[in-house]
């Protein structure tokens, strides 16, 4: 039997932490539990998990996947579900390693051979938009996300609506038509503000429209997706296939769950699944680090209605370290012409440098989220 032995947690920079699972065979895993601005919360609950693993046989995945989310009275929620997510990765690298074969082979094998990916663009003036999609088309990517808008008032002036429009017609006119732009609208707007943009923005074609409204409205989200026909996404901020089902309802085209917040490999599985039903396209959030990359990757390799992977590289919270800083060879994740080759080594493809691992851990982090206020000194969403 290959039995755990020890978990530990590494607080790394720029925002990440990793999760290392040790069997008594030799064989360790490793996974991500990020939870931007609360990873610190998530390494405590990773510790009082491990309790429940520590001593079991690390191949019973499932099991310990039950057991972690629903062996307490309290369940669900970012923290816990991150903390779950990173030990998840973490088994499924140690099972594929345990079997000689990638995750995405144990999870019925591959139905595609290389994945679309995409970065994220910054800028807040046309001009800056330009440059910095130019600079990724120059990379070879084929897709790119931008921020719809910085802090928006509740009730948006003229002024802020026609910046939004003003730099999505930015990007389409750098990317042309055999590219796509995909705008975040982060959860900032009102569903009233929304639904106003939103066509406006159609003649630009963006792929999807994302995270319309914060996810505790997400009751509102079919109002949007009826004001529009762009596709539209959400699901960053969800973290199990109940909180998903609403918004599949409500006629979303695209599930966005990130494998570092909603349960790891095991639940965004079943996501996918529940997804389909719903003739709804998976593209995972995923501005982590390179095991949360690899994780979603493994799923996509075996994952019919996958569209594609979003990736954080240059990404610009990345200060102190870089998404292949950790990687010992960087080849698994290199990028060609806007694509991922299949993932081909055990587990979930890449091999982490555990010196540099521990090294970031002494130093540590202490990223917490932007707080924005509007000009009367309340709130605003970021």
């Amino acid at each position: 039997m290959t039995t755990i032995e020890r978990v530990e947690t590494f607080l790394v920079a720029p925002r990440w932490l990793f999760v290392r699972v040790e069997t008594s065979s030799g064989i360790v895993g490793w996974g991500e539990a990020t939870c931007e601005g609360r990873s610190e919360t998530v390494r405590t609950a990773v510790e009082q998990l491990s309790e429940l693993l520590v001593g079991r046989d690390a191949l019973r995945i499932e099991d310990h996947w039950q057991v972690m989310t629903k062996g307490s009275f309290y369940r669900g929620g970012p923290i816990l579900a991150s903390a779950v997510a990173g030990l998840d990765q973490a088994l499924w690298d140690i099972a594929g390693k345990h079997f000689g074969a990638p995750v995405h082979q144990l999870l019925g094998g591959p139905v595609r051979d290389r994945i679309r990916v995409y970065g994220w663009v910054g800028g807040d003036e046309p001009s800056e938009v330009r440059d910095q999609i130019a600079a990724a088309v120059a990379t070879g990517l084929t897709a790119v996300k931008m921020n719809a808008s910085g802090r928006m008032s509740t009730v948006a002036s003229v002024a802020e609506i026609d910046g939004v429009v003003q730099r999505v017609a930015a990007a389409r006119e750098v990317l042309g038509d055999e590219r796509d732009v995909a705008v975040d609208f982060h959860g900032r707007f009102t569903l009233a503000t929304a639904r106003r943009v939103a066509p406006l923005l159609e003649p630009y074609r963006p792929f999807f429209l994302e995270e319309p409204v914060v996810p505790e409205n997400s009751h509102l989200i079919g109002e949007f997706v009826r004001a529009t026909t762009t596709p539209v996404s959400t699901g960053e901020r969800l973290y199990n296939r109940q909180e998903f089902l609403p918004v599949l309802q409500a006629g979303i085209a695209v599930a966005q769950p990130d494998l570092s917040h909603a349960g790891g490999i095991t639940e965004v599985r079943k996501i996918a699944a529940l997804a389909e039903v719903y003739d709804v396209q998976l593209a995972p959030h995923c501005p982590l680090g390179p095991i949360a990359l690899a994780a979603c990757l493994q799923v996509g390799f075996a994952t019919p209605n996958y569209l594609i992977q979003e990736q954080s590289i240059g990404i610009h919270y990345n200060l102190g370290a870089e998404v292949l800083d950790y990687c010992l060879d960087k080849t698994p994740l290199t990028f060609v012409d806007g694509y991922v080759e299949r993932l081909t080594a055990p587990g979930l493809g890449i091999e982490i440098d555990e010196h540099a691992v521990r090294a970031a851990d002494k130093r540590g982090h202490a990223w917490r989220s932007p707080m924005w206020r509007h000009r009367d000194g309340s709130y605003a969403e970021w």
